[in-house]
């Protein structure tokens, strides 16, 4: 009898043990920055910007020193985070827009195939709310890439890019929906040779940050009762400098000594460093507003938590300005903390980038970890997270072991892999602690191959090639193996020839 009862009751509390564990799935928030440079934030050294709640989120999780974007510009960079394939396999591996080749849309970016499986299809599948807002990127409302078609139950946002470059825009979308939210949008680019800039000639009634995040609240609180994937692809710091007069107000005057005219792009600005400054602060208040959100729908302590950027902080413009691109000033801010290039470059200005993840219990708390990895590991690593079978075919690896602890770091890791045909043409190969480097590839003159060893040089100074050639060799044969063929994104690699699809 006694043994019977001690069977029951262990039959009853892996039961009881399984129900719990099934009503308190892990909720995945994903919080991505738009043009956020590796030392913009407090903690990676930031200096003149307060960013408290991304501080705080460090404080409270592991904040990882050499995380890559999956591409140096918006649309790739989120491709490859979409569907986990690196450059030489992403479909979309530029800013193209859709019309270039589907002259049936008027706005939005080269989409995604029906082919492509995303994260958020994943997770759908598996029972989860799925939401995304912000910048989508990946395919006009319609089309093979539209956000519904892509796993998202939700989305409400900017379809198109291009769009986004005005944060008082005509209009949002709401799944299919075109919502009007401004009958007098703002342009987001414009030229002012002379004459007195202003602020208040370019703000207009509805902001649409603001109805982003708000939707974001309402997502959270809906959702909290059954596992949610929630993904916050917001607009900020992107050019133009657009943000409210409130959050300019907030930064020293003295900083501004002259306008910015437009002449780099996107709209003036009369105090273009405070402005900039205001858009990075009003990002950081969001990510405190969705732990607000999180903590009030109880539901923080099983949500892993991840920010991140889609690529590096402005690139340079004329350089008749003193301006980069849109006014942003990334020398005045020591945007990139000492790496070389821009948002557009495959160096580590434009690639190396902020990375946050928060987990309490699984995630050791104020934990700093060196462990190269990009955006192509967090399909893996989330599907790991969530308990999930992986689809076939990712190119990344699941980086859930180094973030709970299991283990150090993958060892040995797979080769990181950058195929960028836009801005010249620019291929990178990450093999340990060196990268491998070759610009220009679409000019008459393609660079030579450049060799850096990063646990040395984070700054890329010292150029290795001519003592490394091994290195060099071992690149073209990864470049060899991981490069496919892709017509709409075509790059010619002097002495690669390209994988069969």
């Amino acid at each position: 009898m006694r043994r019977w009862f001690v069977l029951q009751l262990v039959s009853f509390l892996g039961l009881a043990g399984c129900q719990i564990s099934a009503a308190e799935k892990l909720n995945i928030v994903f919080i991505l920055a738009d043009d956020l440079g590796w030392g913009e934030v407090g903690c990676y050294g930031q200096q003149k910007i307060p960013t408290p709640n991304l501080d705080r989120l460090a404080a409270q999780g592991m904040r990882f020193t050499q995380h890559y974007s999956g591409a140096p510009v918006c649309a790739p960079s989120r491709c490859v985070l979409m569907t986990g394939k690196h450059l030489g396999h992403a479909e979309v591996r530029g800013n193209q827009q859709a019309q270039v080749k589907f002259p049936e849309f008027t706005e939005g970016q080269y989409p995604l195939s029906s082919q492509a499986v995303t994260i958020a299809q994943v997770f759908q599948q598996a029972g989860y709310a799925t939401g995304a807002m912000g910048k989508w990127g990946l395919g006009p409302v319609g089309s093979t890439g539209d956000p519904n078609r892509k796993g998202f139950d939700l989305f409400f946002g900017y379809n198109c890019q291009a769009v986004a470059h005005s944060f008082y825009p005509p209009h949002l979308w709401r799944n299919a929906e075109k919502i009007t939210i401004n009958a007098k949008p703002v342009p987001g680019h414009h030229r002012q040779p002379e004459g007195t800039v202003t602020i208040d000639d370019w703000l207009g009634k509805t902001y649409a940050p603001k109805l982003m995040i708000e939707e974001a609240e309402k997502f959270i609180a809906a959702k909290a009762g059954r596992p949610f994937f929630l993904y916050l692809p917001f607009i900020e710091p992107h050019v133009a400098i657009h943000p409210p007069r409130a959050s300019i107000e907030k930064f020293p005057a003295t900083w501004d000594a002259e306008p910015y005219r437009g002449e780099n792009g996107y709209l003036p600005h009369p105090r273009p460093r405070a402005g900039y400054a205001a858009m990075i602060h009003d990002l950081d208040g969001y990510v405190g507003r969705v732990m607000t959100a999180l903590d009030r729908a109880g539901v923080a302590d099983r949500t892993l938590v991840i920010f991140t950027s889609d690529n590096g902080s402005t690139h340079e413009g004329r350089p008749d300005s003193r301006f980069h691109v849109g006014g942003a000033d990334p020398k005045f801010f020591h945007s990139t903390a000492g790496l070389r290039g821009y948002k557009g470059s495959v160096y580590e200005g434009g690639l190396r980038v902020p990375m946050i993840a928060r987990l309490p219990g699984r995630i050791a708390a104020g934990t700093v970890n060196d462990t190269p990895g990009y955006f192509a590991d967090w399909f893996p690593t989330l599907c790991a997270a969530a308990g999930l079978d992986q689809p076939a075919g990712l190119d990344g690896e699941s980086l859930w072991p180094v973030l709970t602890g299991a283990r150090p770091a993958p060892d040995p890791r797979k080769p990181m892999v950058w195929v960028f045909p836009e801005y010249q043409g620019q291929v990178a190969v990450r093999l340990g602690d060196f990268k491998i480097v070759r610009q220009r590839l679409n000019t008459q003159q393609p660079g030579a191959w450049e060799v850096y060893d990063l646990s040395r040089d984070r700054a890329e100074a010292n150029d290795l090639a001519s003592t490394r050639v091994d290195l060099i060799r071992q690149a073209e044969e990864v470049l060899r193996r991981e490069v496919s063929d892709n017509a709409a994104f075509p790059l010619q690699i002097p002495g690669v020839t390209p994988a069969a699809p």
